[in-house]
């Protein structure tokens, strides 16, 4: 069967056929490192780990390249730096605002079984890359400089009409509609509402680099032409996939193309866009106003990464996904059962129940319906499939520890409290036996009554 994936661009599932097979290439946007990631960040880090998981399964680790960047310039890392460390430098300041929240992002993200991309830019090294774009977009006529910023112009674009795409046709909007679907700056400088900022001139004490186009101030760049050139530089003017939250289709990913298409007259710079639906908390948009902003960091306290891995998955990523405590505690029960049966299993090979939806445009719900039904019929496909998903990585005894000592009760006793119920019930005390039932639960211990005895687990 092959992988099939929804491209944002055509609007339709496209049978995916590698550019070249043994270098498959995807770019992914990474984070802003100013603070912790909420959970909402988590969703594309985890739907692009399953992809990268599947393409090294079909092609070989060694034949797959993915590109995750991290922004480090940017107005919020300086205005989280000037408040911070208010005594020090702001450069100095913002170097370490980045390394102590990106330090974070990937102690957040591994606990998420997330593999680490193969490679990590970071904006601020690759300032030259932004310039030599900016040129080139310059001296093609399609960016301008005026008051110490450089703009790019998508009416110029769009007026080339020589094999460049329509500004426009990735987020399926007119000029027009953009001007009032976006919060466009207004500034006299512009030559018009839709032209955007490609470079701008740094502020007093703010990180600053030489500018290109002939600007003598020193300046910084805009965040959009960041990627182009992060993903140019390691993947190359026309790459396989590149993959996002749907938030960014409009303006980042629109003027991504914009840019690198104009700057390499190429017709795309993708051929497949991906993006991930959005995320909602218990019914209701995200945000510090509702008090309902949660970080992965803080989920962790409460939840092993898996658990939020597995909440994430049961969604097809391409749609809205709802993250509420009834559906985690129903992912801790599954992967409890999962850990207990295949996590010490023999590894086979993932099976094809498992891989099919995935082929078909990463159907994780499918794939996870499947792995309820190897439960009982083949333990060792079982646990390839739940590996090649990004379960699994500790042994059955190691998760069971450290939910033991999350919950702070001593194994030994919760036995000792079983034993006393087991012959509370013998001699048919159900009062006792009820009341130590009661007790249990009360330390968190849900128990279960069989032919075969009494079995026990930590409840969440």
């Amino acid at each position: 069967m092959e992988l099939r994936l929804y491209d944002t661009l055509s609007r339709d599932k496209r049978t995916f056929v590698p550019l070249d097979a043994k270098n498959v290439r995807m770019y992914v946007c990474g984070p802003t490192v100013y603070d912790f990631a909420h959970i909402g960040n988590a969703r594309p880090v985890i739907v692009f780990d399953v992809l990268f998981r599947l393409l090294r399964h079909l092609y070989g680790e060694a034949h797959v390249t993915y590109v995750r960047n991290i922004t480090d310039v940017d107005d919020k890392i300086n205005d989280r730096a000037a408040r911070d460390f208010p005594g020090l430098p702001l450069n100095e300041a913002i170097r370490k605002v980045t390394e102590q929240t990106g330090k974070q992002f990937h102690a957040d993200v591994d606990a998420l079984g997330a593999l680490r991309p193969s490679v990590e830019p970071r904006a601020t090294e690759h300032i030259g890359e932004m310039r030599e774009i900016i040129e080139r977009l310059v001296k093609g006529g399609f960016a301008y400089a005026a008051e110490d910023h450089v703009l790019f112009s998508p009416q110029a674009m769009n007026a080339a009409n020589s094999g460049l795409p329509r500004y426009g046709a990735l987020s399926n909007r007119s000029l027009d509609e953009m001007i009032a679907g976006a919060r466009v700056d207004v500034a006299p400088y512009k030559k018009d509402n839709t032209d955007f900022v490609l470079w701008k001139p740094s502020k007093p004490g703010e990180p600053s680099w030489p500018s290109p186009a002939g600007i003598t101030a020193q300046g910084r760049p805009g965040w959009h032409i960041e990627c182009s050139a992060m993903a140019w530089k390691h993947l190359g003017e026309y790459f396989d996939i590149h993959g996002g939250g749907i938030d960014l289709v409009f303006p980042h990913h629109e003027n991504e193309v914009a840019q690198t298409c104009c700057a390499f007259h190429q017709e795309r710079m993708a051929n497949y866009w991906m993006h991930n639906g959005f995320l909602q908390v218990e019914s209701e948009k995200m945000s510090k106003s509702l008090g309902n902003f949660v970080t992965i960091h803080e989920l962790l306290a409460d939840w092993p990464g898996e658990v939020l891995r597995l909440n994430m998955l049961k969604t097809h990523y391409r749609s809205p996904i709802d993250w509420t405590l009834k559906s985690l505690e129903e992912s801790a029960r599954t992967l409890d059962d999962w850990y207990r049966v295949a996590a010490d299993a023999e590894p086979g090979q993932p099976a094809a129940s498992v891989v099919e939806p995935l082929l078909d445009d990463l159907n994780t719900p499918l794939a996870i319906a499947a792995l309820h039904g190897l439960r009982g019929s083949d333990v060792s496909a079982l646990a390839s499939s739940l590996r090649l998903l990004g379960f699994l990585s500790e042994s059955a005894a190691q998760w069971e520890g450290r939910k033991q000592q999350a919950s702070g009760v001593d194994a030994k006793e919760v036995e000792r409290l079983i034993s006393e119920r087991t012959a509370a019930r013998s001699r048919k005390d159900f009062k006792e036996s009820d009341r130590i039932r009661d007790l249990l639960a009360a330390m968190g211990v849900a128990i279960k009554d069989s032919k075969e005895g009494t079995t026990w687990e930590f409840s969440r």
